[in-house]
Protein backbone atom coordinates (compact mmCIF):
# COMPACT_ATOMS: atom_id res chain seq x y z
CA UNK A 1 0.00 0.00 0.00
CA UNK A 2 0.89 3.88 -0.72
CA UNK A 3 2.12 6.45 1.49
CA UNK A 4 -1.19 8.69 2.03
CA UNK A 5 -4.03 6.30 1.14
CA UNK A 6 -7.22 5.61 2.78
CA UNK A 7 -8.04 1.83 3.52
CA UNK A 8 -11.30 1.08 4.96
CA UNK A 9 -12.02 -2.12 7.54
CA UNK A 10 -8.72 -2.00 7.81
CA UNK A 11 -6.90 -4.06 11.06
CA UNK A 12 -3.92 -2.79 11.70
CA UNK A 13 -1.30 -5.96 12.17
CA UNK A 14 1.66 -4.00 10.77
CA UNK A 15 4.17 -1.31 12.05
CA UNK A 16 2.79 2.07 11.28
CA UNK A 17 0.65 5.32 12.64
CA UNK A 18 -2.80 5.42 12.43
CA UNK A 19 -4.98 8.04 12.18
CA UNK A 20 -8.69 7.99 12.83
CA UNK A 21 -10.63 9.64 9.84
CA UNK A 22 -14.47 8.02 10.76
CA UNK A 23 -15.46 4.59 12.29
CA UNK A 24 -14.44 2.34 9.99
CA UNK A 25 -11.96 4.46 7.73
CA UNK A 26 -8.26 4.82 8.41
CA UNK A 27 -4.91 6.72 7.17
CA UNK A 28 -1.78 4.88 7.75
CA UNK A 29 1.85 5.21 6.40
CA UNK A 30 3.02 1.86 6.65
CA UNK A 31 7.23 0.34 6.96
CA UNK A 32 8.36 -2.90 6.31
CA UNK A 33 8.00 -5.14 9.14
CA UNK A 34 10.93 -6.98 8.18
CA UNK A 35 13.42 -4.10 7.66
CA UNK A 36 14.82 -2.56 10.13
CA UNK A 37 13.47 0.73 11.70
CA UNK A 38 14.58 4.02 9.63
CA UNK A 39 14.84 1.82 6.28
CA UNK A 40 13.08 3.01 3.15
CA UNK A 41 13.02 -0.07 0.85
CA UNK A 42 9.43 0.36 0.63
CA UNK A 43 9.32 4.13 0.56
CA UNK A 44 11.51 4.16 -2.15
CA UNK A 45 9.13 1.28 -4.13
CA UNK A 46 6.28 3.57 -3.60
CA UNK A 47 8.11 6.90 -4.50
CA UNK A 48 9.30 4.79 -7.55
CA UNK A 49 5.54 3.78 -8.60
CA UNK A 50 4.30 7.12 -8.13
CA UNK A 51 7.07 8.69 -10.36
CA UNK A 52 5.85 5.94 -12.93
CA UNK A 53 2.34 7.20 -12.95
CA UNK A 54 2.12 11.18 -12.53
CA UNK A 55 -1.29 12.08 -11.22
CA UNK A 56 -0.81 16.01 -11.25
CA UNK A 57 -3.64 18.32 -9.72
CA UNK A 58 -4.22 21.85 -10.58
CA UNK A 59 -4.50 23.81 -7.27
CA UNK A 60 -8.23 24.42 -8.04
CA UNK A 61 -8.79 20.83 -8.77
CA UNK A 62 -6.98 19.29 -5.80
CA UNK A 63 -9.27 21.58 -3.48
CA UNK A 64 -12.25 20.33 -5.09
CA UNK A 65 -11.44 16.92 -4.77
CA UNK A 66 -10.13 17.43 -0.86
CA UNK A 67 -13.26 19.32 -0.30
CA UNK A 68 -15.65 16.80 -1.96
CA UNK A 69 -13.64 14.47 -0.10
CA UNK A 70 -13.89 15.74 3.07
CA UNK A 71 -17.65 16.35 2.33
CA UNK A 72 -18.46 12.99 1.46
CA UNK A 73 -16.63 10.67 3.87
CA UNK A 74 -17.59 12.91 7.02
CA UNK A 75 -21.64 13.16 8.29
CA UNK A 76 -22.92 15.45 10.81
CA UNK A 77 -19.78 15.92 13.76
CA UNK A 78 -20.67 17.61 17.15
CA UNK A 79 -17.51 19.52 18.14
CA UNK A 80 -16.67 20.69 21.75
CA UNK A 81 -14.55 24.22 22.14
CA UNK A 82 -14.15 27.82 23.32
CA UNK A 83 -15.42 30.17 20.98
CA UNK A 84 -12.33 33.02 19.63
CA UNK A 85 -12.57 35.65 17.10
CA UNK A 86 -16.25 35.92 16.84
CA UNK A 87 -17.23 38.44 13.84
CA UNK A 88 -20.72 39.52 13.22
CA UNK A 89 -20.52 41.08 9.78
CA UNK A 90 -23.48 43.26 8.38
CA UNK A 91 -24.48 39.46 6.22
CA UNK A 92 -25.46 38.54 9.47
CA UNK A 93 -23.35 35.49 9.31
CA UNK A 94 -21.23 34.43 11.96
CA UNK A 95 -17.75 33.73 11.49
CA UNK A 96 -15.59 32.16 14.49
CA UNK A 97 -12.57 29.53 15.80
CA UNK A 98 -13.18 26.98 17.86
CA UNK A 99 -10.49 26.17 20.08
CA UNK A 100 -8.47 24.08 22.85
CA UNK A 101 -5.53 23.76 24.39
CA UNK A 102 -3.99 22.21 21.43
CA UNK A 103 -5.53 23.59 18.09
CA UNK A 104 -8.21 25.80 16.62
CA UNK A 105 -10.95 25.32 14.20
CA UNK A 106 -12.65 27.47 11.28
CA UNK A 107 -16.19 27.71 11.67
CA UNK A 108 -18.86 29.55 10.02
CA UNK A 109 -22.80 29.67 11.26
CA UNK A 110 -25.23 31.57 8.26
CA UNK A 111 -27.49 34.21 8.68
CA UNK A 112 -30.73 31.36 8.49
CA UNK A 113 -29.49 28.78 11.47
CA UNK A 114 -27.91 31.60 13.59
CA UNK A 115 -31.38 33.25 14.02
CA UNK A 116 -32.53 30.16 16.26
CA UNK A 117 -30.28 30.71 18.78
CA UNK A 118 -31.27 30.66 22.23
CA UNK A 119 -28.09 33.05 23.76
CA UNK A 120 -25.63 35.13 22.66
CA UNK A 121 -22.85 33.53 21.46
CA UNK A 122 -19.21 35.54 22.93
CA UNK A 123 -15.14 34.98 22.84
CA UNK A 124 -14.88 32.59 25.84
CA UNK A 125 -18.37 31.24 25.92
CA UNK A 126 -17.59 27.11 25.80
CA UNK A 127 -19.65 25.67 23.51
CA UNK A 128 -21.16 22.44 21.65
CA UNK A 129 -21.70 23.14 17.78
CA UNK A 130 -22.76 20.49 15.25
CA UNK A 131 -22.09 20.71 11.75
CA UNK A 132 -20.50 19.12 8.40
CA UNK A 133 -16.52 19.58 7.86
CA UNK A 134 -15.98 21.67 4.27
CA UNK A 135 -12.80 23.33 2.67
CA UNK A 136 -12.96 26.90 1.43
CA UNK A 137 -11.39 26.46 -1.81
CA UNK A 138 -10.32 30.11 -2.96
CA UNK A 139 -7.93 30.13 0.31
CA UNK A 140 -7.96 26.22 0.71
CA UNK A 141 -8.69 26.82 4.36
CA UNK A 142 -10.57 23.91 6.20
CA UNK A 143 -13.60 24.39 7.91
CA UNK A 144 -16.80 24.01 9.53
CA UNK A 145 -19.99 24.92 8.75
CA UNK A 146 -22.00 25.21 11.74
CA UNK A 147 -25.97 24.11 11.57
CA UNK A 148 -26.49 24.52 15.62
CA UNK A 149 -25.21 25.37 18.76
CA UNK A 150 -25.99 25.42 22.27
CA UNK A 151 -23.48 26.09 25.45
CA UNK A 152 -21.15 23.25 26.30
CA UNK A 153 -22.24 22.58 30.08
CA UNK A 154 -26.32 22.84 29.52
CA UNK A 155 -25.96 20.32 26.33
CA UNK A 156 -24.16 17.96 28.57
CA UNK A 157 -26.41 18.03 31.20
CA UNK A 158 -29.29 18.27 28.64
CA UNK A 159 -28.32 15.03 26.94
CA UNK A 160 -27.57 13.28 30.66
CA UNK A 161 -30.99 14.18 31.83
CA UNK A 162 -32.90 13.05 28.82
CA UNK A 163 -30.96 9.89 29.01
CA UNK A 164 -31.88 9.67 32.84
CA UNK A 165 -35.61 9.97 31.76
CA UNK A 166 -35.86 7.76 29.51
CA UNK A 167 -33.92 5.09 31.22
CA UNK A 168 -36.33 5.71 34.47
CA UNK A 169 -39.85 5.90 32.42
CA UNK A 170 -38.57 2.28 30.90
CA UNK A 171 -38.22 0.98 34.25
CA UNK A 172 -41.40 2.19 35.53
CA UNK A 173 -40.86 4.83 37.82
CA UNK A 174 -43.08 7.29 36.12
CA UNK A 175 -45.95 5.12 36.05
CA UNK A 176 -49.21 6.24 37.33
CA UNK A 177 -49.91 2.79 39.33
CA UNK A 178 -47.13 3.36 41.57
CA UNK A 179 -48.46 7.08 42.64
CA UNK A 180 -50.14 7.23 45.89
CA UNK A 181 -53.12 9.66 45.99
CA UNK A 182 -52.35 12.97 48.26
CA UNK A 183 -54.62 13.09 51.23
CA UNK A 184 -57.29 16.25 50.91
CA UNK A 185 -56.67 17.17 55.16
CA UNK A 186 -53.09 15.97 56.28
CA UNK A 187 -52.58 15.49 59.46
CA UNK A 188 -48.86 16.62 59.07
CA UNK A 189 -47.13 18.19 56.06
CA UNK A 190 -43.06 17.45 56.30
CA UNK A 191 -41.41 19.73 53.95
CA UNK A 192 -37.87 19.48 52.32
CA UNK A 193 -36.44 22.18 51.59
CA UNK A 194 -33.52 24.70 52.61
CA UNK A 195 -33.89 26.15 56.27
CA UNK A 196 -33.20 29.71 54.46
CA UNK A 197 -35.11 29.87 51.08
CA UNK A 198 -37.61 31.39 49.84
CA UNK A 199 -39.15 28.74 49.19
CA UNK A 200 -40.20 27.81 53.14
CA UNK A 201 -41.43 31.07 53.15
CA UNK A 202 -44.02 30.68 50.39
CA UNK A 203 -45.08 27.44 52.00
CA UNK A 204 -45.48 28.09 55.11
CA UNK A 205 -47.12 31.57 54.10
CA UNK A 206 -49.46 29.32 52.45
CA UNK A 207 -50.17 26.77 54.93
CA UNK A 208 -51.25 29.67 57.38
CA UNK A 209 -53.34 31.39 54.77
CA UNK A 210 -55.42 28.22 53.68
CA UNK A 211 -55.23 26.01 56.69
CA UNK A 212 -52.96 27.09 59.79
CA UNK A 213 -54.39 24.06 62.04
CA UNK A 214 -52.06 21.39 59.93
CA UNK A 215 -48.63 21.19 61.98
CA UNK A 216 -45.26 21.39 59.75
CA UNK A 217 -41.99 19.35 59.99
CA UNK A 218 -39.35 20.68 58.10
CA UNK A 219 -36.27 18.98 57.04
CA UNK A 220 -33.67 21.42 56.57
CA UNK A 221 -31.51 19.96 53.34
CA UNK A 222 -29.42 22.28 51.17
CA UNK A 223 -31.00 22.36 47.08
CA UNK A 224 -27.91 22.35 45.19
CA UNK A 225 -24.31 21.96 45.37
CA UNK A 226 -22.46 18.33 45.51
CA UNK A 227 -23.94 17.71 49.26
CA UNK A 228 -27.66 18.25 48.05
CA UNK A 229 -29.14 14.83 46.53
CA UNK A 230 -27.26 12.91 49.25
CA UNK A 231 -29.45 15.08 52.07
CA UNK A 232 -32.14 15.52 50.01
CA UNK A 233 -32.53 11.02 49.88
CA UNK A 234 -31.81 11.16 53.76
CA UNK A 235 -34.55 13.47 54.51
CA UNK A 236 -37.11 11.54 52.26
CA UNK A 237 -36.02 7.90 54.35
CA UNK A 238 -36.21 10.39 57.91
CA UNK A 239 -39.57 11.03 57.13
CA UNK A 240 -40.56 7.79 56.17
CA UNK A 241 -38.82 6.03 59.34
CA UNK A 242 -40.86 8.72 61.51
CA UNK A 243 -44.11 8.50 59.65
CA UNK A 244 -45.75 11.67 61.44
CA UNK A 245 -46.26 13.09 57.87
CA UNK A 246 -48.75 12.14 55.70
CA UNK A 247 -47.34 14.40 53.05
CA UNK A 248 -44.47 15.57 51.70
CA UNK A 249 -43.25 18.35 50.13
CA UNK A 250 -40.24 18.83 47.95
CA UNK A 251 -39.83 22.35 46.78
CA UNK A 252 -37.14 25.01 46.30
CA UNK A 253 -36.84 28.28 44.46
CA UNK A 254 -36.41 28.51 40.15
CA UNK A 255 -32.60 28.45 38.73
CA UNK A 256 -30.26 27.52 36.47
CA UNK A 257 -30.39 23.86 34.83
CA UNK A 258 -26.73 23.52 36.90
CA UNK A 259 -28.80 24.82 39.90
CA UNK A 260 -31.72 22.65 39.96
CA UNK A 261 -29.85 19.44 39.42
CA UNK A 262 -29.51 17.60 42.78
CA UNK A 263 -33.61 17.21 41.76
CA UNK A 264 -32.27 15.44 38.42
CA UNK A 265 -29.88 13.03 40.78
CA UNK A 266 -31.17 9.10 39.76
CA UNK A 267 -30.85 8.75 43.33
CA UNK A 268 -33.34 11.35 44.21
CA UNK A 269 -35.39 9.79 41.87
CA UNK A 270 -35.84 6.65 43.67
CA UNK A 271 -35.97 8.20 47.04
CA UNK A 272 -38.80 9.68 46.24
CA UNK A 273 -40.27 6.72 43.67
CA UNK A 274 -39.27 4.09 47.26
CA UNK A 275 -40.87 6.68 49.56
CA UNK A 276 -43.82 5.72 50.98
CA UNK A 277 -45.15 8.40 51.90
CA UNK A 278 -47.06 10.93 48.80
CA UNK A 279 -44.33 13.26 47.57
CA UNK A 280 -45.60 16.49 46.01
CA UNK A 281 -42.99 18.34 43.94
CA UNK A 282 -43.14 21.94 43.41
CA UNK A 283 -39.23 22.93 42.49
CA UNK A 284 -38.52 26.13 40.62
CA UNK A 285 -41.21 27.98 38.22
CA UNK A 286 -43.38 26.33 35.72
CA UNK A 287 -41.46 26.04 33.02
CA UNK A 288 -39.04 24.00 35.20
CA UNK A 289 -39.02 20.14 34.84
CA UNK A 290 -36.58 17.86 36.80
CA UNK A 291 -36.93 14.29 37.60
CA UNK A 292 -38.54 14.69 40.56
CA UNK A 293 -41.45 16.21 39.09
CA UNK A 294 -42.43 12.75 37.12
CA UNK A 295 -41.22 10.47 40.07
CA UNK A 296 -43.33 12.50 42.33
CA UNK A 297 -46.79 11.31 43.49
CA UNK A 298 -48.13 14.84 42.00
CA UNK A 299 -45.92 17.72 40.29
CA UNK A 300 -46.74 21.64 41.06
CA UNK A 301 -45.57 24.61 39.16
CA UNK A 302 -44.33 26.28 41.72
CA UNK A 303 -43.65 25.77 45.81
CA UNK A 304 -46.67 28.19 46.23
CA UNK A 305 -48.85 25.70 44.00
CA UNK A 306 -47.71 22.74 46.07
CA UNK A 307 -48.63 24.07 49.10
CA UNK A 308 -51.87 24.80 48.43
CA UNK A 309 -52.44 20.95 46.56
CA UNK A 310 -52.12 19.94 49.98
CA UNK A 311 -53.22 22.54 52.19
CA UNK A 312 -57.26 23.34 52.10
CA UNK A 313 -59.33 26.13 51.68
CA UNK A 314 -60.03 27.01 55.42
CA UNK A 315 -62.90 29.75 54.28
CA UNK A 316 -63.81 26.86 51.70
CA UNK A 317 -64.24 24.10 54.44
CA UNK A 318 -65.83 26.59 57.14
CA UNK A 319 -68.65 27.92 54.27
CA UNK A 320 -68.79 24.13 54.02
CA UNK A 321 -69.49 23.04 57.25
CA UNK A 322 -71.70 26.06 57.90
CA UNK A 323 -73.94 24.74 55.10
CA UNK A 324 -74.01 21.08 56.67
CA UNK A 325 -74.88 22.78 59.84
CA UNK A 326 -77.45 24.51 58.44
CA UNK A 327 -78.97 21.86 56.59
CA UNK A 328 -78.90 19.37 59.80
CA UNK A 329 -81.12 22.48 61.33
CA UNK A 330 -83.10 22.87 58.61
CA UNK A 331 -83.56 18.74 58.46
CA UNK A 332 -84.13 18.96 62.21
CA UNK A 333 -86.99 21.35 62.23
CA UNK A 334 -88.49 19.97 59.25
CA UNK A 335 -88.76 16.08 60.93
CA UNK A 336 -89.99 18.25 64.69
CA UNK A 337 -92.55 18.98 62.70
CA UNK A 338 -94.03 16.31 60.81
CA UNK A 339 -93.96 14.70 64.13
CA UNK A 340 -95.67 17.03 65.66
CA UNK A 341 -98.13 16.65 62.54
CA UNK A 342 -98.50 13.14 63.39
CA UNK A 343 -99.14 13.35 66.91
CA UNK A 344 -102.18 16.44 66.12
CA UNK A 345 -103.47 14.04 63.89
CA UNK A 346 -103.84 11.30 66.21
CA UNK A 347 -105.26 13.28 68.75
CA UNK A 348 -107.16 14.38 66.01
CA UNK A 349 -108.71 10.58 65.57
CA UNK A 350 -108.35 9.86 69.12
CA UNK A 351 -111.01 12.69 69.73
CA UNK A 352 -113.41 11.98 66.78
CA UNK A 353 -113.98 8.20 68.08
CA UNK A 354 -114.87 9.41 71.80
CA UNK A 355 -118.50 8.48 72.47
CA UNK A 356 -119.99 11.73 73.21
CA UNK A 357 -118.12 13.29 70.10
CA UNK A 358 -120.29 10.39 68.37
CA UNK A 359 -123.37 11.30 69.48
CA UNK A 360 -122.92 14.50 68.60
CA UNK A 361 -121.77 14.30 65.55
CA UNK A 362 -125.55 11.83 65.06
CA UNK A 363 -127.04 14.89 66.49
CA UNK A 364 -125.48 17.41 63.99
CA UNK A 365 -126.79 15.07 61.55
CA UNK A 366 -130.07 14.54 62.41
CA UNK A 367 -130.51 19.00 62.53
CA UNK A 368 -129.46 18.79 59.58
CA UNK A 369 -131.32 16.38 57.83
CA UNK A 370 -134.90 17.80 59.20
CA UNK A 371 -133.32 21.23 57.85
CA UNK A 372 -132.97 19.90 54.26
CA UNK A 373 -136.37 18.02 54.75
CA UNK A 374 -137.98 21.86 55.48
CA UNK A 375 -135.73 23.19 52.89
CA UNK A 376 -136.74 20.83 50.59
CA UNK A 377 -140.52 21.04 51.68
CA UNK A 378 -140.76 25.16 51.37
CA UNK A 379 -138.83 24.64 47.38
CA UNK A 380 -141.64 22.24 46.32
CA UNK A 381 -144.38 24.79 47.71
CA UNK A 382 -142.81 27.31 46.64
CA UNK A 383 -142.50 25.91 42.94
CA UNK A 384 -146.04 25.12 42.74
CA UNK A 385 -147.84 28.40 43.45
CA UNK A 386 -145.17 30.24 41.10
CA UNK A 387 -146.56 27.43 38.22
CA UNK A 388 -150.16 28.03 39.43
CA UNK A 389 -149.56 31.95 38.71
CA UNK A 390 -148.29 31.05 35.39
CA UNK A 391 -151.08 29.06 34.41
CA UNK A 392 -153.59 32.26 35.23
CA UNK A 393 -151.36 34.77 33.16
CA UNK A 394 -151.87 32.04 30.47
CA UNK A 395 -155.40 31.87 30.61
CA UNK A 396 -155.90 35.92 30.94
CA UNK A 397 -153.69 35.96 28.17
CA UNK A 398 -155.88 33.75 26.15
CA UNK A 399 -159.32 35.84 26.88
CA UNK A 400 -161.23 36.88 23.47
CA UNK A 401 -161.91 40.11 24.40
CA UNK A 402 -157.87 40.44 24.89
CA UNK A 403 -157.35 39.22 21.58
CA UNK A 404 -160.38 41.57 19.66
CA UNK A 405 -158.04 44.85 21.86
CA UNK A 406 -154.69 43.23 20.13
CA UNK A 407 -156.44 42.69 16.72
CA UNK A 408 -157.67 46.58 16.59
CA UNK A 409 -154.53 47.71 17.66
CA UNK A 410 -153.05 45.85 14.57
CA UNK A 411 -155.30 46.81 12.43
CA UNK A 412 -155.19 50.67 13.24
CA UNK A 413 -151.50 50.58 13.40
CA UNK A 414 -151.46 48.61 9.44
CA UNK A 415 -153.57 51.97 8.28
CA UNK A 416 -151.67 54.60 9.76
CA UNK A 417 -148.35 52.65 7.77
CA UNK A 418 -150.43 52.62 5.05
CA UNK A 419 -151.29 56.20 4.80
CA UNK A 420 -148.09 57.03 5.46
CA UNK A 421 -146.63 54.83 2.54
CA UNK A 422 -148.77 56.67 -0.03
CA UNK A 423 -147.91 59.85 1.10
CA UNK A 424 -144.05 59.02 0.44
CA UNK A 425 -144.78 57.40 -2.84
CA UNK A 426 -146.81 60.00 -3.93
CA UNK A 427 -144.00 62.20 -2.57
CA UNK A 428 -141.44 60.47 -4.12
CA UNK A 429 -143.31 60.68 -7.84
CA UNK A 430 -143.77 64.17 -7.53
CA UNK A 431 -140.11 64.63 -7.12
CA UNK A 432 -139.21 62.34 -10.26
CA UNK A 433 -141.70 64.37 -12.20
CA UNK A 434 -139.89 67.97 -11.23
CA UNK A 435 -136.56 66.36 -12.33
CA UNK A 436 -138.23 64.99 -15.87
CA UNK A 437 -139.42 68.39 -16.62
CA UNK A 438 -136.35 69.94 -15.25
CA UNK A 439 -134.37 67.83 -17.74
CA UNK A 440 -136.95 68.51 -20.70
CA UNK A 441 -136.49 71.88 -20.28
CA UNK A 442 -132.70 71.53 -20.33
CA UNK A 443 -132.60 69.64 -23.95
CA UNK A 444 -135.96 71.73 -25.24
CA UNK A 445 -134.97 74.78 -28.03
CA UNK A 446 -137.51 77.10 -26.65
CA UNK A 447 -134.80 78.43 -24.51
CA UNK A 448 -132.60 79.17 -27.35
CA UNK A 449 -134.68 80.88 -29.37
CA UNK A 450 -136.04 82.94 -26.95
CA UNK A 451 -132.35 84.27 -26.45
CA UNK A 452 -132.55 85.43 -30.55
CA UNK A 453 -131.87 82.32 -32.36
CA UNK A 454 -133.84 80.27 -34.80
CA UNK A 455 -134.28 76.96 -36.71
CA UNK A 456 -134.51 76.70 -40.23
CA UNK A 457 -136.27 73.65 -42.04
CA UNK A 458 -136.91 72.70 -45.66
CA UNK A 459 -140.25 71.54 -46.51
CA UNK A 460 -140.09 68.60 -45.81
CA UNK A 461 -139.15 69.73 -42.04
CA UNK A 462 -135.53 68.39 -42.21
CA UNK A 463 -133.51 71.32 -39.99
CA UNK A 464 -130.84 73.28 -42.73
CA UNK A 465 -127.38 73.01 -41.20
CA UNK A 466 -125.66 73.78 -44.42
CA UNK A 467 -125.79 76.17 -47.11
CA UNK A 468 -124.80 74.16 -49.84
CA UNK A 469 -127.84 72.27 -49.53
CA UNK A 470 -129.94 75.06 -50.51
CA UNK A 471 -130.83 76.23 -53.78
CA UNK A 472 -131.64 79.53 -54.97
CA UNK A 473 -135.47 80.48 -55.67
CA UNK A 474 -136.11 77.62 -52.33
CA UNK A 475 -138.60 77.81 -49.69
CA UNK A 476 -137.56 77.50 -46.46
CA UNK A 477 -139.30 77.83 -43.44
CA UNK A 478 -138.08 79.69 -40.17
CA UNK A 479 -139.38 79.34 -36.56
CA UNK A 480 -138.39 81.61 -34.44
CA UNK A 481 -139.37 82.40 -30.51
CA UNK A 482 -143.08 83.39 -31.16
CA UNK A 483 -144.41 82.78 -34.67
CA UNK A 484 -142.96 81.35 -38.23
CA UNK A 485 -141.65 82.74 -41.12
CA UNK A 486 -142.04 81.23 -44.24
CA UNK A 487 -139.05 83.02 -47.14
CA UNK A 488 -137.63 82.36 -50.64
CA UNK A 489 -133.49 81.98 -51.16
CA UNK A 490 -132.26 84.89 -53.50
CA UNK A 491 -128.84 84.12 -53.24
CA UNK A 492 -126.32 81.28 -51.40
CA UNK A 493 -123.34 82.38 -50.10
Amino acid sequence: MQAGYIVKNYTPTVTGRLYLIRPGVFKCRISNPGAAPGTSSNMQSAGQNLSDKRNVFSVSGLNEAVGRLLETEFAWVWVEGEISNLARPASGHLYFSLKDAGAQLRCAMFRGRNRELGFVPENGAQVLVRGKVSLYQPRGDYQLIVDRMEPAGAGALQKKFDELKQRLAAEGLFDEAHKLPVPTIPACIGVITSRSGAALRDVLSVIRRRFPSIPVKLYPVPVQGAESAPAICDALQLAAAHGACDVLLLVRGGGSLEDLWSFNEESVARAIHACPIPVVSGVGHEIDITIADFVADFRAATPTAAAEKVTPDQHAWMQTLDAYHNRLRQLMAEKTGHRAERLAWLRGRLAQQHPATVLQRLAQRLVDLQRRFHAGFDRSLDGARHGLRHLRLRLAAQSPALQLDRRGTALAAARQRLDYAMQLRLEHNRSALANLSHNLHLISPLPTLARGYSITTDDDGKTLTDAAKVRPDQRINTRLHRGQLVSRVEKII
